[in-house]
């Protein structure tokens, strides 16, 4: 019986899900869209039902596979929108730490495992009658660069709303039997051994010759591969933080920009990228931190997204994998630690075990949670980088004035998340409260670490946050 691959979960989704048992390690992305005017309602739930449909991930929820057979299955579910699209009147005093508050609440609920994994608010009636777009999904579902991809399924780049296209309802299937979903688990289970004995037996004869002709580097490639996956998978005791060490279901959201040119000049200066310029800020933000409270602290641990996204992937899906790796964080030049920074960033993207993540993380999903969980929960902070858009953008008529990205903390103290749009970095920060009880602290401490890398491009605007310095 043919067997459908893409409709179960892929190593690193199903470990995202089974994360789940642990609260503390839930893998929720919240999003913030700021809006400087209120949306056509109508417009927008159009939109939304053809986003649906053109990905129809979003009209099917997770069901765990009998037996842990395989991995979970996504199936078809009775799909209504208006339990996943809602519409709220601001909160007093309507200004953006009410959308933010919102925000860390929606961050910190679970999903309903019976319907599909996403839902949307839009806030209205924030002063200046601007209103404001929060978007939750599961890492599941999908990544940074896939939400965005997807995302661009109901912005437009244009404020003119023009009529939306009619696209036909995907044809859903009964609810599967446990029977269907057995037999399904096996099929795809007994589908990828024979895969991999395909592969393997393909592979015989290149490799052996290449053991004849070249012994030694062949060996050294398999102690390469080898040891790659052993960092991969090398559990981890302790924080290197002596500070944020313990850990809660608490989370505080901030959030401030940064201008994008500034940054990447800041990087280029001293042969750096965007992605150090951005890592050596957070870590000068946090030697910041550390040392404020007379804990100065050399090293930290990083969790950090690597996609592997290729030209081919539909759009949207998860296609990235997690890497954690130590960067330097006591280094007081600015331009040093950018540097080092992008040596250790660039040796983690070219990880002999990379292309071999899915299948790692499909057997860490055999483990028991707390196992994962005790090893995520010493990692000391996340940081992503997404690519977002470059051109001003509208949602059913109202203009785009900022888009913002609050990722999971999945055990760590600290995630911060870099989204580009127009021309800024739009910084969302979450905070474990237990990790950060003075989260505020760390949020200046953070901003001083972005000024000081800054600074090594020249003048450079100065790093701003709607939720203080435009309101005061």
């Amino acid at each position: 019986m043919a067997v459908d691959d893409e409709q179960f979960m892929r190593g690193p989704d199903a470990l995202a899900w089974n994360m789940e048992h642990d609260p503390g390690l839930r893998s929720t992305i919240v999003a913030v869209t700021w809006l400087d005017a209120r949306p056509d309602v109508d417009v927008l739930t159009a939109r939304l039902e053809r986003a649906t449909r053109l990905a129809p991930r979003f009209r099917q929820r997770p069901v765990p596979s009998p037996a842990s057979l395989a991995a979970p299955q996504w199936v078809d579910c009775e799909f209504d929108l208006s339990m996943h699209l809602s519409r709220i009147g601001a909160p007093a005093p309507y200004t953006p730490a009410t959308v933010v508050e919102f925000a860390r609440r929606e961050a910190m609920t679970e999903f309903d495992p019976s319907r599909p994994l996403w839902s949307i608010t839009l806030i209205e009636g924030l002063e200046g009658d601007r209103a404001a777009l929060v978007m939750k999904v599961h890492h599941s579902l999908t990544d940074g660069i896939g939400g965005m991809q997807l995302a661009m399924l109901v912005f437009e780049t244009t404020p003119e709303m023009g009529p939306v296209d009619e696209v036909p309802v995907p044809e859903t299937a009964s609810p599967p039997t446990g029977v269907d979903l057995a037999r399904g688990a096996v099929g795809h289970s007994f589908g990828r051994v024979v895969g991999a004995a395909r592969t393997g037996l393909a592979d015989v004869v290149p490799v052996a010759r290449a053991v004849v002709r070249h012994p030694i580097r062949s060996v050294l490639d398999v102690v390469a591969t080898t040891s790659s996956i052993g960092r991969f998978v090398a559990p981890v005791s302790d924080t290197l933080s002596p500070i944020m060490t313990r850990r809660s279901l608490d989370r505080h959201l901030d959030l401030f920009e940064v201008d994008l040119a500034d940054l990447k000049r800041a990087g280029a200066v001293v042969g750096g990228t965007l992605n150090d310029a951005f890592v050596a800020s957070v870590t000068g933000g946090l030697r910041r931190y550390h040392e404020l409270h007379g804990t100065p602290v050399d090293e930290l641990r990083v969790t950090m997204p690597i996609s592997l996204r290729n030209e081919d992937d539909p759009e949207g899906g998860n296609r990235i994998t997690l890497e954690r790796f130590v960067v330097p964080v006591g280094e007081t030049d600015p331009g040093a630690r950018v540097r080092v920074t992008g040596w250790r960033c660039r040796a983690a993207r070219n990880e002999e075990a990379l292309p071999l993540s899915d299948t790692v993380a499909g057997v860490l999903t055999l483990l028991p949670s707390g196992v994962i969980g005790s090893m995520l929960k010493h990692v000391d902070f996340l940081a992503s980088n997404v690519p977002g858009v470059p051109m001003q953008i509208y949602l059913a008529g109202a203009p785009v004035s900022g888009y913002y990205a609050f990722g999971p903390t999945t055990g760590a103290a600290v995630n911060v998340t870099l989204v580009t749009y127009q021309g800024t970095c739009c910084v969302g920060c979450t905070i474990d409260t237990a990790a950060v009880p003075d989260p505020d602290k760390l949020i200046a401490c953070l901003r001083d670490g972005f000024d000081e890398v800054l600074a090594l491009g020249g003048a450079h605007r100065p790093v701003t946050s709607l939720l203080t310095d435009l309101t005061e």
